[in-house]
């Protein structure tokens, strides 16, 4: 073991190579990480094979239950965990595997007084948090590159007991308007009584992984630690015991595991700083659990009761088995460092193998460090503000450490229920048989969402594809494939029940996507784009003639993925009888229209044939601008003439309908379907403009409501939307009101105009009311932590910043409106979609006093040299001070604000309108 280099910028082991022991003539090849995309994608080169892809949390999921009654939480404990073999993935803590999750590796430890071994992270239950379930650890994903050739986390695991009963009672007895109880509010953090644990994998081969744990004391006094870096393989053998096992063993008389694998083949896991090797079997200990014999006395649990309890019968003396660590005791002075080595190769290592020396290992585990600095200065934007590149350099390592293997046959899983798959109608994705998952996919929080949502990952594939358009696609490929889009078109939502409906983003994301691969590299790549298009189409057929209730072109959806922004529950009988005509999913279909347009538009460059889906998709865009915006003595228009704003319309069984007055997102999502086409669509398609004025003139009944949606820009655009200027400024003064929507920190989801003014309607004797909450909910609709009913979401700013300026490209600079409303200030809209872009970076960027919002009253994290540069990357945040909530590493679609600040960075209102979109990244490259 070597004594690490002092703290540096990120508060742990941040060191340059040259101050680390790296030869400071060696400058970093600034092409490496490029050309390790190219090599995988044009070469089949494995450089993804391996990456962080355990996930942080398999226990209460849905694939671990087998229960009667559907509990998953309750089915699968983290109690039980450390000794249940799980059946469908695994998980660990600054986890590693491939990308068929055969083998894994994670990172145990234990301090000496914890009552179990720290082998997973810890959190709550929905039950047993106040708000929800909840992740109760601090860790950070330091940075990461798209091949995973280098990437980096911080675990802080405290030198005192870990308090895992106090944080359940605490918590428990903490009604839903009181704050969570943290860690951190426990106190033992106190005095720097705790161990910072770094840990970095780097490749020196797409085969060849390197594993350095350094181990850092914070504390005033001497602190001991047992690190064991741990290896298994994940239990397939269970559901098919006649197929060859897997086996890991120790080399006689060397510190190296070999490794066997049906699949994976031979490998060797070589230890550079340890020879106490330990083996169990990855096998469930029945008896502990169900007081049953075991199978065999070498069980998950093995060393847990061999480090904490002393049991040296619980490990195979014969020094084999399907579970394997390295027993690596450390004692550490005050302020001390050390570290240990790993490294898992293909190669067979020799007696004098130069594998096995520090310096070679810490050799190239700098040199993929410097070669990740490079290759992020060619990401970020020349002239992003300083104090905004490690916001966005932390949540693009956030974004490529929460990917994880996700394995799940849904058939598979119903037999073992003892269920027809066939017929299973009643039980959770009983109708959803036919989906088969075993990818690499972009999760929302790898502890508190370890499974895919459809509408996050859509939001994800954006953020993503600026470092990887190849995995960014392959995202989007997959729900539409035909593993996961069931038969009849509907996209599965996410693994609590996939038949719940999500937003339709996915056309949304896909077009994004291509446009800036085309301004990235000159091409689009079409073929991909027709595929999305045919699925995509299917899927657009689904909400036709799903959701479209009455068939008048305006949708329900249900709860469409705001969860609890409704007087009601969306997804559920509406206890008023009837149903809601939805402003948020009418205009999500507004939206899906106008980009199926434009993928259609852009096909049919090539393909004529593709012109009349563009004329068809034109068409229904139309329909709803006229359903939206139609008017009578019935309420029938979502548009509130009074009030400047767009509400959900109540329609009961008596045939009346009223609004439904809440001023919130759902209201405010019809300025998101605002989309431009080129000027050079009528030269292209002169066929489609023609069409659409066919079209009008046929049903003259229509054209007057229809108008609105249709604009010439100064620029020659067209401009499709669901409302006129007129409109337009109306709900922007709304928007753009700090006493209503616009937070220092963004566009909040409920106008905080509620706050005194709650909406109230009364059904049969009940009440129901949405009021704004600028934090966590006091609403139990949805789960604990659920809450739309103030706070800041990202995804939503994005859609509106992106819709912000499309509708610049349309309307150009004379267009002006106040920001804030009342200011007297004017600005265009691209300055609007700039100002909402700086709110949001204000979250994780530090003040004056070097506070940053986003961790609220936290004082640790501006005063602590070791805490103040650690981000994560929250679900959502205060409507009013920034601060995190709900899930704590949600970086999935808050990940987006590593999009923003690096867009706008240099970037000019004339490169819009000369350019368009498309134009936006290109011209930044050439300004490079």
């Amino acid at each position: 073991m070597s004594s690490a280099a002092s703290p540096g910028s990120f508060g742990a082991d941040q060191q340059r190579p040259h101050e680390t022991g790296a030869d400071p003539a060696h400058q970093p090849d600034t092409g490496a990480e490029q050309r390790r995309l190219h090599e995988a994608d044009a070469a089949g080169v494995g450089w993804r094979r391996w990456g962080p892809y355990l996930s942080e949390r398999q226990w209460g999921t849905v694939r671990e239950d087998y229960s009667a009654n559907g509990d998953a939480w309750a089915y699968f404990t983290h109690d039980q965990a450390r000794s249940r073999a799980y059946r469908w993935g695994e998980d660990g803590i600054a986890g590693f595997c491939d990308e068929q999750q055969f083998l894994c590796l994670a990172v145990a430890m234990w301090n000496g007084r914890d009552p179990i071994l720290k082998e997973r992270l810890f959190g709550l239950t929905n039950a047993e948090g106040n708000h929800g379930e909840d992740v109760k650890e601090y860790y950070f994903y330091l940075d990461c590159t798209p091949t995973h050739s280098y990437q980096r986390m911080l675990y802080k695991y405290p030198q005192a007991e870990f308090p895992y009963t106090d944080l359940v009672a605490t918590n428990g007895a903490r009604s839903r308007e009181e704050f969570e109880y943290e860690l951190l509010d426990t106190g033992i953090f106190d005095d720097g009584r705790y161990f910072d644990v770094v840990v970095e994998y780097a490749k020196d081969g797409p085969e060849d992984v390197l594993l350095r744990i350094t181990v850092h004391n914070r504390g005033p006094e001497e602190a001991h630690l047992r690190l064991l870096p741990t290896a298994w393989f994940r239990d397939i053998w269970s559901a098919a015991p006649d197929a060859p096992r897997p086996r890991l063993s120790a080399e006689p008389g060397t510190s190296v595991i070999a490794l066997s694998h049906p699949h994976l083949g031979e490998r060797w896991l070589l230890s550079l700083d340890g020879d106490r090797l330990l083996f169990t079997e990855n096998a469930t200990n029945t008896e502990r659990l169900f007081g049953s014999p075991n199978a065999t006395p070498y069980v998950k649990d093995a060393f847990d009761r061999y480090v904490v309890h002393g049991d040296d019968a619980a490990v195979n003396p014969d020094l084999t088995g399907t579970k394997a660590a390295v027993d690596v005791p450390l004692t550490l002075p005050p302020g001390g460092s050390a570290a240990v080595r790993l490294r898992l190769t293909d190669t067979p290592p020799a007696p004098d193998d130069p594998r096995l020396s520090a310096s070679g290992f810490d050799d190239v585990v700098e040199r993929r460090r410097a070669e990740a600095d490079a290759f992020y200065d060619g990401i970020l934007d020349p002239e992003l503000a300083e104090a905004e590149r490690p916001v966005v350099r932390q949540a693009m390592a956030g974004m490529l450490w929460s990917k994880q293997y996700f394995g799940y046959d849904v058939e598979q899983w119903l037999t073992e229920h003892g269920l027809d798959p066939l017929d299973a109608d009643g039980v959770r994705n009983g109708d959803w048989f036919h989906l088969v998952a075993h990818d690499v996919i972009s999760m929302p929080d790898k502890w508190e969402y370890p499974w895919f949502a459809a509408w996050d990952l859509a939001f994800h594939a954006i953020t993503l594809g600026l470092v990887d358009t190849t995995f960014a696609k392959h995202q989007l490929d997959l729900l539409l494939s035909r593993r996961y889009l069931h038969p009849n078109g509907q996209i599965p939502a996410y693994e609590w029940n996939f038949g719940d409906v999500n937003p339709p983003v996915h056309a949304w994301a896909t077009y994004l996507l291509y446009e800036l691969e085309k301004a990235n590299t000159g091409r689009g790549d079409r073929a991909w784009l027709k595929n999305a298009f045919l699925k995509l189409a299917k899927n657009f057929t689904w909400w036709i003639n799903r959701k479209d209730v009455d068939g008048r072109n305006v949708f329900q959806g249900g709860f469409l993925g705001l969860d609890n922004i409704g007087v009601f529950d969306r997804s559920a009988p509406l206890p008023t009888g009837g149903h809601l005509d939805q402003a948020d999913g009418t205009a999500w279909m507004a939206l899906y229209c106008q980009n199926m347009l434009q993928i259609a538009l852009e096909l049919a460059d090539d393909e004529p044939v593709y012109l009349e889906q563009a004329q068809t998709f034109l068409q229904h865009f139309m329909l709803i601008a006229v359903a939206v915006n139609r008017s009578g003595g019935k309420a029938e228009s979502m548009w509130d003439e009074q009030d400047g704003f767009f509400y959900d319309l109540l329609r009961l069984p008596d045939g009346s309908a009223t609004r439904m007055r809440v001023r919130s997102m759902v209201g405010l999502l019809p300025l998101a379907a605002a989309t431009v086409l080129r000027p050079e669509v009528a030269d292209r398609h002169p066929e489609l403009l023609a069409g659409a004025q066919e079209f009008v003139t046929r049903h003259p009944s229509i054209a007057s409501v229809l108008t609105p949606g249709r604009f010439r820009g100064d620029g020659g655009h067209y401009l499709l939307a669901l409302f006129d200027r007129d409109r337009l400024r109306r709900v922007l003064a709304i928007l753009l009101d700090e006493q209503e929507f616009l937070s220092p920190y963004g566009i909040r989801s409920v106008s905080r105009y509620h706050a005194d003014h709650p909406y109230r309607l009364d059904v049969d004797g009940q009440r129901h009311e949405v009021s704004y909450q600028p934090a966590e909910s006091d609403s139990g609709m949805f789960g604990g932590n659920s809450n739309w009913r103030g706070p800041l979401w990202v995804p939503m700013n994005a859609l509106l910043i992106r819709a912000l300026l499309n509708l610049h490209v349309g309307y150009g600079d004379e267009f002006t409106v106040e920001c804030p409303t009342g200011s007297g200030r004017q600005l265009t809209l691209f300055e609007v979609a700039r100002e909402i872009s700086d709110r949001l970076t204000r979250i994780f960027v530090p003040d004056e006093q070097g506070r940053r919002p986003c961790y609220g009253g936290q004082s640790i994290f501006a005063t602590d040299e070791h805490w103040r540069d650690l981000l994560t990357f929250s679900e959502y945040f205060h409507g009013d001070n920034g601060a995190g909530l709900g899930a704590s590493h949600q970086t999935g679609w808050t990940g987006l604000v590593a999009v923003f600040p690096n867009l706008f960075a240099g970037l000019q209102s004339q490169d819009l309108l000369a350019h368009g979109m498309i134009g936006v990244r290109r011209t930044r490259q050439e300004r490079r």
